[in-house]
């Protein structure tokens, strides 16, 4: 499947806002990314042109950003893009979309306490299962290395 998958960095432009739709939670916010570059005149960085997504989540993807995400907040998004051309009022528009997989903040500009979300209880936990055995067993030293056994897979 050909699909343009991107990842970008930037901060939140909008509240998220969430959903419950009959095919799961979504939720969806503006993304803005500025470009920035060192100004050799001014001896300064610069901010450059502001590209903006509208970035969708869905299931609990969309659950968990729409609890985590405010205003401001730089964040990693990685996806695939989707660029629409419409039409409306005799105008024609152009939108950048990105269908996320997945969103975190961006720990390069700030710190963040991390949080697995509450799941229901299931109704008897998987016994462990041991450690495979993934070692092949050493041939002996006058065994030619054509003449050695397979490794036999371990269930």
């Amino acid at each position: 499947m050909n699909e343009t998958t991107i990842c970008v960095v930037g901060n939140v432009a909008t509240q998220p806002v969430y959903r419950e739709l009959a095919a799961g939670a979504s939720a969806r916010f503006r993304l803005a990314v500025t470009a920035r570059y060192w100004d050799r005149e001014k001896n300064t960085w610069t901010d450059g042109h502001t590209n903006f997504f509208t970035v969708w989540a869905n299931r609990q993807l969309a659950t968990n950003a729409a609890t985590s995400l405010s205003v401001g907040d730089p964040v990693v998004v990685q996806g695939r893009l989707k660029v629409r051309t419409e039409t409306r009022e005799g105008q024609q528009w152009t939108s950048a979309d990105i269908d996320a997989v997945a969103i975190g903040h961006d720990l390069a500009r700030g710190t963040t306490a991390f949080r697995r979300p509450n799941r229901p209880e299931t109704a008897a936990p998987a016994p462990p299962r041991p450690e495979p055995d993934w070692e092949t067993p050493a041939a002996p030293a006058d065994t030619p290395a054509t003449q050695r056994p397979e490794p036999v897979p371990v269930a």
